[in-house]
């Protein structure tokens, strides 16, 4: 792989853009930084592996074959690529993360969504199968949620959640893999599949509200509390395969190593 297709497929632009960065010095490389000045210079084999580091315009990066990425959520964002009424998510990372090139879309895709109003941890890749795994109801990858409720909840709103709520759509009881009161008017549910607006659904059907809604933890990744909202980083490799084997069958699948942004 040449210089020109690094640049390219870690999401720095079309291939005429990444040819015009390199030959402006624009670009360096290795641990000594040195200028990288031919678009078509080969990158050994051996050295084109997940951790490269190369440097665009004094930014360091490393080279991720795929990205795999969490990203503290803050409220007044919506999670889809083309939002309506408030700021997407993506806007949050910068410009060679939403720009990666891919197959139906470009950039990382946001793995779920939560709320505009709901905070904490969403997971982004470019890696369909990855984000497949993920969604897909048959895995039932469980996921964590801090519940703030307008009113004290009691115990029988509690029963009623563990015994299994009807929500108006599907006649089935939707039951949380658990419910947890961690104070009088909070809770930690854990669900393992994803329905429009569930959590506030399931409050309100045992007379309850939700009045903030915050993701802790999906599968084995909790979010970190040294990563503020509105940050993100790089998924580790453990994380990843963490994730994949939480998911389904294990996959080993090289991630990057931790980098807060």
């Amino acid at each position: 792989m040449r210089w020109e297709d690094v640049l390219y497929s870690q999401g720095f632009g079309t291939r005429r853009a990444c040819r015009a960065l390199i030959l402006s010095g624009a670009v360096a490389a290795g641990g000594g930084r040195h200028p990288v000045v031919d678009p078509d210079e080969p990158v050994p084999p051996d050295e084109l592996a997940p951790g490269l580091p190369f440097w665009v315009e004094g930014v360091c990066w490393t080279y991720q074959p795929r990205a795999y990425l969490m990203l503290h959520k803050p409220a007044g964002y919506e999670c889809s690529r083309r939002p309506s009424a408030w700021p997407g998510v993506h806007t949050l990372l910068p410009a060679p993360l939403r720009q990666r090139p891919g197959g139906a879309a470009d950039g990382v895709q946001a793995i779920g969504r939560l709320d505009q109003d709901t905070t904490g941890l969403l997971l982004l890749s470019d890696d369909g199968a990855f984000i497949h795994r993920l969604t897909s109801p048959r895995h039932h990858v469980p996921k964590v949620y801090e519940v703030t409720c307008r009113h004290p909840v009691d115990e029988g709103q509690i029963q009623r959640l563990r015994a299994g709520v009807v929500l108006h759509d599907d006649p089935r009881p939707v039951t949380p893999a658990a419910v947890e009161r961690i104070d009088a008017s909070r809770l930690r549910l854990t669900l393992t599949e994803g329905r429009y607006h569930q959590v506030k659904r399931m409050v309100a059907a045992v007379g309850n509200r939700v009045d903030a809604l915050h993701r802790t933890a999906i599968g084995p990744v909790a979010l970190p509390a040294d990563l503020a909202p509105g940050q993100w980083r790089w998924l580790s490799a453990d994380e990843v395969a963490a994730l994949q084997a939480a998911g389904g069958k294990a996959a080993g699948v090289k991630a990057p190593r931790p980098e807060t942004r």
